[in-house]
């Protein structure tokens, strides 16, 4: 069936040129070259930079694979064609997860106050009850674990379904499809929990005495955007390549629905986060909004013009998302907005507003991150055809028009 739907379809695999691998090589030199001046300067704000580098593409490709694990679950027939795409990304999780584990155990007292032994001293004049009594969850060994567990969970399902689509392009029929089904459902399960969890332990728990049962739903509406954001330009580039020839109009309009739709899901978490605990002005609650609106005030107001007034205007209409350089004008802002978001994360709480700087060890480290992931997907995507041949739903993905 899979060979007969797409006769007159020539199935490419990718070839990554001289051009991809030189692009990741130079991002990768320029970060490891920002990351040593970043550790010769500060140390402490070096290991930040880390942090939200790669926390900011894991984030991008645990995305990716939520958005495939989705299209599986629901049996969505319009994605086929991009789904490569979904798992090239999403292979990147192997490294992050692993960098994320290292950047802890060497990084962990710099960062995490929260790790200071003598805060649950008793007997130690910084002794902090508020800390103590979180000390069963917010603990070195435990906190471990769970990484260990995050990754685990998303590199293992990752490699899983990358099995089973590889599979399915050598052997044909249904079966590797529902299997796929099956892996994809059991991930969703484990990442409706895990998604929460790990950004209160790697993002909240920075600012220990704040808690927001908000935060989870708020950094997995950011994953998701960004994500979407990704696949998309990805989309477009393959798409002028060649790679992609039964890639039309109606594809691009519905990634540009997504993305407008869930720009607007963070901006009302965005919103309600800030508005609940400004309005109460409970001193323990809404001393974490208001160190950022004070000391990062352009940067936080900055947030949602990027992330939400950008990408509605310029999404809003049917038209606007036909057009591929409206759409990679957007991206490109919200890509930025995302990471200037989980910037107003990390920072306060690590290096504090007087070492808080936009300058190279930001943009660096982000350098060697994203050139890590560009080189990771790119490789990815050589490995296997760019279209998935066998797909049971390959035809809808072919004649997809809205």
């Amino acid at each position: 069936m899979g060979e007969h739907s797409i006769q007159h379809t020539e199935i490419k695999t990718y070839s990554v040129t001289k051009n991809n691998k030189l692009l990741a090589f130079i991002l990768m030199g320029i970060g490891l070259a920002s990351i040593a001046y970043g550790f010769a300067t500060d140390g402490l704000r070096e290991w930040a930079n880390l942090l939200l580098g790669n926390f900011y593409l894991m984030a991008i490709a645990l995305g990716s694979l939520f958005f495939l694990a989705i299209q599986y679950v629901s049996e969505v027939g319009w994605t086929v064609q991009l789904k490569r795409i979904m798992l090239a990304n999403s292979m990147y999780l192997i490294p992050a997860t692993l960098f994320m584990i290292i950047i802890f155990i060497f990084g962990h007292h710099d960062l995490y106050h929260w790790t200071h032994h003598d805060l649950i001293d008793k007997t130690s004049p910084h002794y902090d009850k508020i800390i103590d009594g979180k000390s069963s969850f917010l603990n070195v060994p435990f906190f471990i674990i769970r990484l260990v567990l995050y990754a685990v969970i998303w590199a293992g399902a990752a490699i899983l379904l990358r099995r089973e689509a590889i599979k399915e392009d050598m052997n044909g029929g249904n079966t590797h499809y529902f299997k796929s089904f099956k892996i994809s459902a059991i991930f969703l399960v484990l990442f409706a929990v895990s998604s929460s969890t790990s950004a209160w332990d790697i993002i909240m728990s920075l600012d220990p005495h704040w808690f927001s049962t908000l935060f989870g739903w708020y950094v997995f509406s950011g994953t998701f955007v960004s994500a979407l954001t990704v696949i998309t330009l990805i989309t477009i580039y393959l798409k002028k390549a060649g790679y992609l020839p039964n890639v039309n109009a109606s594809h691009l309009h519905d990634l540009g629905k997504f993305m407008f739709a869930f720009s607007i899901f963070w901006t009302y978490l965005w919103f309600s986060q800030f508005m609940l605990y400004w309005y109460a002005n409970i001193p323990e609650e809404v001393t974490y909004f208001i160190d950022r609106v004070n000391n990062y005030r352009i940067l936080f107001w900055l947030s949602p013009i990027i992330n939400f007034v950008i990408p509605f205007l310029v999404l809003m209409t049917r038209e606007s998302k036909r057009y591929n350089s409206l759409i990679i004008i957007s991206s490109i802002f919200m890509l930025f907005g995302h990471w200037l978001d989980l910037y107003l994360m990390i920072m306060p709480g690590t290096v504090g507003h007087e070492h808080s700087h936009l300058g190279i060890p930001e943009f660096g480290t982000l350098a060697f991150f994203v050139g890590l992931f560009l080189y990771v997907m790119f490789t990815s995507l050589s490995k296997a055809p760019i279209i998935p041949k066998n797909h049971p739903m390959l035809q809808e993905s072919f004649h997809h028009h809205i």
